[in-house]
């Protein structure tokens, strides 16, 4: 994966020996001190070279300037466009930078421990997952990603970027979307305004906030279209440049009233950063103060400057409630980058436990998860063992929090959300990025890959295990698995019985409702049961009070057997697993779970597939998808030996497969569609040829 931060202005992730944001603003010595969001040193042109793949029919993430374009010519790589001159007709990518999947609602079980609550403090996070440029549109052929998958904690992901060097407005790639929503998270492109010590220009303040002769903001209008067109949930503005004045102040609180009206009138949101005051000056105030004030009014949220003190986020809390909105609409900001859950910071100012939270958390860069471990460390598994880290806190168990942790974790505080509410349902703990791509448990592509489209739905505790014994590890394992990149493993003595919560539901459950589970034995020898729950626990931090019913054994290799939910009526309100070893040291995997009716159906095969472009290797696909559920499409090569080789999947309806080769002396290759479903079943192909 390339390393954010290529070009002046841009927004790297830490690297070891590169200064942070906050160091290199320090060391600039602006007068009010170290500013919020301004980006770390831009990277020599020799790093900016290398990170950006080359150009041609590979699409990327768009990004724009609001108008006007910078002096002189863009870097390699780099595309300078107006936003100006944007439309959803004329965009070449829009297919293939289009998210699919609907904002999915869901829901709030009892939490899993005693600490955390629902209804107060929210979790905002401000993520950099590649460069502004060169930010390829459908995943990578790298398992080294920062592959979010503690939705169940996020109310809002903000797809941070944008560079005076690139360009200042970023719209999110569509897997991260489609997993967001998937999880019921919505995202929010970025407006970067960046400060004059990072290449920011005035002149493009002006661009964003022009008038039209009838008094509108034309880039508003604009703003809503395209996260309408791409299928995301709105904006988050970061007015950044310094030198304005009274009257751009006043141009800016006008574009974004009017941004916000369009923006709602579509479903849309918008959440302003604490950056330019009524006077049109940066002064970043760390609070809820009658200088930005006008800006929260006219915004959803807020993200408030890291200078916040406890007294000054408690008063915003009540002037915010003063003005009848909730407290919980401003994000007190948390700056991981550097230090992930080192940070110090006074959580009991945000979120204390002996009275009501103060506001919400905003986490500024927590790919630090990603970002921190050492280049030869970065394996998929070492990745989630650190996410899971700051996500869940240092006991690795949302149901048992240790209380001696400084590092607040937002599961301590946080209620986990759930999207799982209708069958059929169906996962495969697929994370969204992986070593290899398997199918019914063989190896389709040895290819690592990233695409975060594909990603399931995942368990929302990770890891709530119960056990008398020593507590087995439990964690996502990506050396096999069942289809995907990945399985869950549990690698323990199993000395007691031990249970695993998986999900947290809302399944309507009746006579004819089973579920499969997929597993497989690596060593010893286990008895699985399916725990299942048709009652909420009665407070927070109990756990579900399970019916256990045996889940066939198997022999060698992977096996799905089917266990009825027999006499299980109603909703099904929690879904795990009991394993009881005898004989050990057990690893036990389970690749795929689905719950469903008495049928599996099978989605109908899309259609009109065809190259709609051709360079060399370098192709470009579409497609018509079948009407009905469908989840995703994949996309398989078909070899002279007529075994079939894993291109990609995707969730949108057009593909990019880059430095194919003929096979051999082969004169054509044929490449074949399908659609897959909710339970994973797939449809017969679409099929195309490619002539060399």
């Amino acid at each position: 994966m390339n390393t954010p931060g290529s070009t002046p202005g841009s927004t790297p992730g830490s690297t070891p020996g590169r200064p942070t944001r906050r160091t290199v603003l320090r060391a600039v010595g602006a007068a009010a001190g170290a500013a919020a969001l301004a980006p770390a040193l831009p990277a020599l042109p020799a790093q900016a070279a290398e990170s950006r793949a080359a150009a041609g029919l590979q699409p990327y993430a768009a990004y724009w300037y609001p108008d006007s374009l910078p002096s002189g010519s863009p870097a390699p790589g780099i595309t300078w466009r107006s936003l100006t001159d944007w439309s959803a007709d004329t965009d070449p990518d829009l297919a293939l930078n289009a998210a699919t999947v609907p904002l999915a609602e869901r829901f709030t079980p009892v939490p899993a421990n005693a600490t955390a609550r629902s209804g107060q403090a929210r979790v905002q996070a401000l993520v950099s997952f590649a460069p502004t440029s060169g930010n390829p549109s459908q995943g990578s052929p790298t398992a080294d990603y920062y592959a979010l998958t503690h939705w169940a904690y996020l109310d809002e992901l903000v797809f941070w970027g944008g560079s005076s060097g690139e360009g200042l407005i970023l719209a999110p790639n569509a897997p991260v979307v489609d997993a967001a929503h998937r999880h019921g998270v919505p995202v929010l492109g970025n407006v970067f305004l960046p400060p004059v010590a990072y290449g920011g220009q005035l002149r493009w303040t002006r661009d964003l906030v022009q008038r039209d002769s009838a008094g509108h903001h034309p880039l508003a209008a604009r703003l809503v279209a395209v996260a309408e067109a791409y299928g995301f949930d709105g904006w988050f503005v970061n007015a950044e440049t310094g030198g304005g004045d009274a009257a751009l102040a006043a141009d800016m609180l006008g574009f974004l009233r009017e941004l916000k009206a369009l923006a709602g009138a579509r479903g849309q949101r918008v959440t302003w950063y604490d950056s330019m005051t009524v006077d049109g000056s940066v002064s970043w105030q760390g609070g809820l103060t009658e200088r930005n004030r006008p800006f929260f009014e006219a915004a959803d949220s807020m993200f408030v400057d890291f200078r916040w003190s406890s007294g000054r986020l408690a008063a915003s809390g009540d002037t915010a409630e003063r003005l009848g909105r909730s407290r919980y609409e401003l994000w007190a900001g948390v700056d991981v980058e550097a230090n992930g859950w080192n940070t110090a910071e006074d959580w009991d100012a945000i979120v204390p436990t002996d009275r009501a939270h103060t506001t919400s958390v905003g986490l500024y860069r927590p790919e630090w998860t990603r970002n921190h471990l050492p280049a030869d460390r970065r394996a998929p598994g070492d990745f989630h063992a650190a996410d899971d880290r700051f996500w869940t806190g240092r006991s690795l168990d949302p149901s048992r929090p240790d209380g001696s942790d400084a590092w607040r974790a937002p599961a301590v505080s946080v209620a986990d959300r759930s999207t799982v509410t209708a069958t059929p349902f169906a996962t495969v703990f697929n994370t969204g990025h992986g070593l290899r791509w398997y199918e019914e448990g063989r190896v389709t592509s040895d290819a690592p890959w990233n695409h975060l489209g594909l990603q399931d739905r995942l368990p929302s505790r990770r890891w709530a295990v119960r056990t008398t014994g020593e507590r087995p590890a439990v964690g996502f394992d990506f050396a096999d698995a069942w289809h995907g990149g990945s399985s869950l493993l549990v690698d323990g003595a199993l000395g007691a019985p031990a249970e695993v919560d998986l999900y947290a539901t809302r399944l309507p459950a009746g006579p004819g409702t089973v579920v499969d589970v997929t597993y497989r034995t690596d060593a010893g020898t286990v008895d699985v049961e399916l725990a299942v729950a048709t009652e909420q626990p009665g407070e927070p931090g109990t756990p579900p009070a399970y019916t256990y019913l045996p889940v066939p054994p198997g022999g060698g290799g992977w096996r799905t057997v089917t266990v009825p939910l027999a006499g299980v009526t109603g909703t099904v309100h929690a879904l795990g697993v009991r394993l009881t070893a005898a004989e050990g040291p057990v690893r036990w995997r389970l690749g795929a779970l689905a719950v469903r009716g008495a049928t599996r159906p099978v989605p109908a095969a899309p259609t009109g597939l065809r190259i709609t472009a051709a360079e060399g290797g370098d192709l470009r696909f579409a497609w018509e998808p079948a009407p009905g559920a469908v989840r995703h499409h994949t996309l398989h090569r078909v070899l002279p030996d007529g075994t079939r080789r894993f291109l990609g999947g995707t969730c949108q309806r057009a593909w990019f497969a880059g430095g194919l080769r003929p096979e051999g002396d082969e004169p054509a290759a044929r490449f074949e569609l399908r659609a897959v479903g909710e339970l994973y079943t797939t449809s017969a192909p679409a099929v195309v040829t490619h002539t060399w």
